[in-house]
């Protein structure tokens, strides 16, 4: 609705005559009639003595509809906070994912850290009394034997040289035959 349906429409409904409204505002009855017919406009002043008359902001009265700006502004601001509040809960799912896969790294890196750095070994089957043993042993101090005692453990790595692979090799055989067992 244009500015003079407005005034039209607010002059008939408290029930005055556009001669009577001009008084008001200090204008004619042609002045009246032509801003209702749009042809012209009240100057600020004008405005602002309708708007007192009619008991209306000048914001309503030239349809200014700041109200639909304000929740316009207000709704695009919430679409925003919530689009924000998405990314942000991406992102966290994203870290804790990541964080999750690090650790998993960490423990699997550093579970293989532990094991012996080994350049060359040698695996021997052997037993005594029908029972079996396998032994490992190799560069750096490489030994393993899950099977032997204590003691066993002890005394094969005692009578292996870890430089000198083949030699240990026949040293464990000779400690099997001693202790009446063999090698394969």
């Amino acid at each position: 609705m244009n500015l003079g349906e407005k005034i039209l429409k607010l002059r008939k409904k408290q029930g005055i005559s556009q001669e009577q409204l001009g008084e008001k505002v200090n204008v004619t009855r042609q002045t009246i009639s032509n801003w209702e017919l749009g042809e012209t406009f009240p100057n600020p002043e004008q405005l602002k003595l309708l708007s007192k008359i009619f008991q209306v902001s000048i914001d309503e009265l030239l349809d200014n509809e700041i109200e639909n700006i304000i929740v316009e502004k207000v709704s695009n601001t919430e679409k925003l906070a919530g689009m924000i509040i998405k990314i942000l809960k991406v992102l966290g799912v994203l870290f804790l994912v990541f964080l999750v896969i690090d650790i998993l790294a960490l423990i699997f890196f550093t579970s293989i850290g532990k094991l012996p750095n080994v350049e060359s070994s040698v695996t021997t089957v052997c037993s005594i009394d029908d029972r079996n043993y396998v032994i490992e042993f190799g560069t750096n101090e490489y030994f393993k034997c899950d099977k032997c005692s204590k003691e066993m453990n002890q005394e094969l790595r005692k009578i292996v040289n870890f430089d000198q692979l083949e030699k240990s090799i026949d040293n464990v055989e000779q400690y099997f035959i001693n202790h009446h067992g063999n090698c394969e």
